[in-house]
């Protein structure tokens, strides 16, 4: 590819490489835009903090523990060829007194109408580290809505460990396709992705040479590096060559260091680690191995990273302005939940027990053909309704409440422990995120022995195959909180349940906003060909 093409391609790509960030209050412009992240150009669902700085991954939100935040979302999609409507999901925020603020479409809101926007505002008193935000409306954010959302700890009890920490230490992951999440959602079938990007930059198989993600560092330094999974599906196994990786860090909660050269991310789960700058000045190859591969014309898969795919650069200050050279490290080692232990640990909520909780919750995934997720038999299917809503209307006992057989209620400050058996359901693992909490692991799936002394604690966990999950967390947080898999075509296919907190009290503990209330008027007066995201998952 030679001339102006390549020009224009070389200027969509380096577009994404600019950094915008918003602190604790600012708009959020979501809008279509034509992009190129891997040189293959489509049109996409993007948040910028203008109507013409739309980008891939969106801004970066920052801020520090004990912030109050308000942010207003602006929802300015015209393409017919994808969802207009939108809400947005902060990611690993507790939400307390404001579960209307989550973000889950028909959970906690109404979608916001095109041509209208929504105020989301929140304080995170006690909570710090990296999280991120997205849409959550059906499958929506993998056509590209999604950034990061990071909160200092000026307190932070690892500040000795780095030198460097911001804009240019944030690392994402995304699972890029060619075709429209809206129309892989109606094909029951596994989803391939075209393309890894890193920090919004990548290459396909067969595809230009785009110019590669760099991250750049000077010999001598340590860096927090803050790993984001922003996928849709598959997980990657994320390593740097000649470098290790210390972790300190899980999805908001501080853990004991411990030092790998491999990680395995699942979507929607976040770490940060250390890295030393303390190799030769050179071009270092940044990995992120697709689980599923990348699809190939004709219908295989491409693993690894010939071409530069699924890679960025770690280049040194003083290095030459070349690709990396580096081989991969050849004896790895991969990091697995069970290593993660909270620093201080304060040892598991409830008894030292299996079972040994108020109250025990069993959930079985289940799958049929074509295209049916299930948990204890039930497919989720949105109700017409947020179900914050139909508790705020009166309704207080699950049984009420709608989807049927969707909903579990839960008593307050109650130690509740969730076992998650998920044999029965293919195309894992299955990263289960839960809305409003983050939760103690006591069983991983990768771990046959349950930890009641130091088990990691994280809001996204994996549910793999015959190996069972174990997670507990208090009822201290009235709401109706999202428990799914974040898998988001899963998700759409019905692999979710709604855990109703403390129904009787939410009247009382989370106080909405008028604006809030004219969400669902407005959503409801919008023409059905705008409300596509109300369909029934594929049969």
């Amino acid at each position: 590819m030679k001339g102006p093409l390549l020009s224009l391609l070389v200027l969509a790509v380096g577009a994404a490489h600019a950094i915008d960030v918003i602190p604790t209050s600012g708009n959020l412009h979501i809008v279509n835009k034509r992009m190129a992240p891997d040189g293959f150009y489509r049109d996409t669902v993007v948040a910028g903090t203008s109507s013409d700085r739309g980008s891939l991954p969106g801004p970066i939100i920052r801020g520090k523990k004990g912030d109050h935040f308000s942010l207003k979302v602006k929802d300015e999609l015209v393409d017919p060829d994808f969802i207009r409507t939108t809400s947005v999901h902060w990611h690993g925020i507790d939400q307390k007194h404001t579960a209307w603020a989550d973000g889950p479409s028909f959970i906690t809101q109404c979608p916001i109408a095109p041509f209208h926007s929504f105020q989301y505002q929140f304080d995170v008193p006690d909570q710090a580290g990296t999280f991120w935000y997205h849409s959550h409306v059906g499958t929506q954010y993998c056509d590209g809505l999604r950034g990061a959302f990071i909160i200092e700890d000026p307190d932070d009890p690892h500040k000795d460990l780095y030198d460097v920490d911001d804009e240019t230490t944030v690392i994402t992951l995304i699972d890029w396709y060619h075709t429209s999440a809206l129309a892989l959602s109606q094909i029951p079938a596994p989803k391939q992705s075209n393309s890894t990007l890193i920090n919004g930059v990548g290459r396909y198989p067969g595809g230009p040479k785009v110019p590669l993600a760099i991250i750049n560092v000077e010999q001598g330094k340590r860096y927090r590096m803050r790993l984001l999974s922003m996928a849709c599906d598959p997980n990657h196994v994320f390593s740097i060559d000649n470098h290790d990786m210390t972790v300190i860090e899980t999805e908001g909660t501080n853990v004991e260091p411990v030092t790998v050269n491999a990680i395995q991310i699942l979507a929607a789960q976040r770490y940060s680690f250390i890295l030393h700058a303390d190799q030769p000045v050179d071009n270092y190859r940044i990995r992120a191995n697709a689980s599923s591969g990348l699809a190939l014309p004709d219908g295989g898969s491409a693993f690894g990273f010939e071409e530069g795919i699924q890679s960025a650069i770690l280049r040194y200050k003083g290095a030459p302005d070349e690709e990396p050279k580096t081989e991969q490290q050849k004896d790895l080692k991969l990091l697995t939940e069970s290593m993660l232990h909270p620093l201080g640990s304060y040892g598991a909520l409830g008894e030292p027990t299996p079972g040994g909780a108020d109250m025990v919750l069993n959930l079985t995934l289940g799958f049929q053909l074509p295209a049916t997720f299930m948990i204890n038999d039930v497919q989720f299917v949105s109700p017409s309704v947020p179900v914050l809503l139909q508790v705020l209307s009166g309704k207080r006992r699950a049984q009420e409440l709608l989807p049927k057989g969707s909903v579990y209620g839960l008593p307050r400050n109650k130690t509740i422990e969730v076992r998650l058996f998920g044999n029965n359901a293919p195309s894992g693992p299955h990263p289960f995120h839960l809305h409003g909490h983050s939760f103690d692991v006591v069983k991983s799936a990768d771990s046959d022995e349950w930890n009641f002394k130091n088990p990691p604690r994280r809001d996204t966990t994996s549910v793999a195959g015959a190996n069972l999950t174990v997670i507990r967390f208090n009822t201290d947080n009235p709401g109706p909180w999202f428990l799914h898999c974040h898998i988001d075509f899963h998700l759409d296919f019905g692999l979710a349940v709604v855990l109703a907190e403390d129904a009787p009290d939410i009247r009382e503990e989370v106080p909405v906003p008028e604006e809030w209330k004219q969400l669902c008027p407005t959503y409801n007066a919008l023409p059905a060909s705008l409300r596509p995201e109300q369909r029934p998952p594929p049969t």
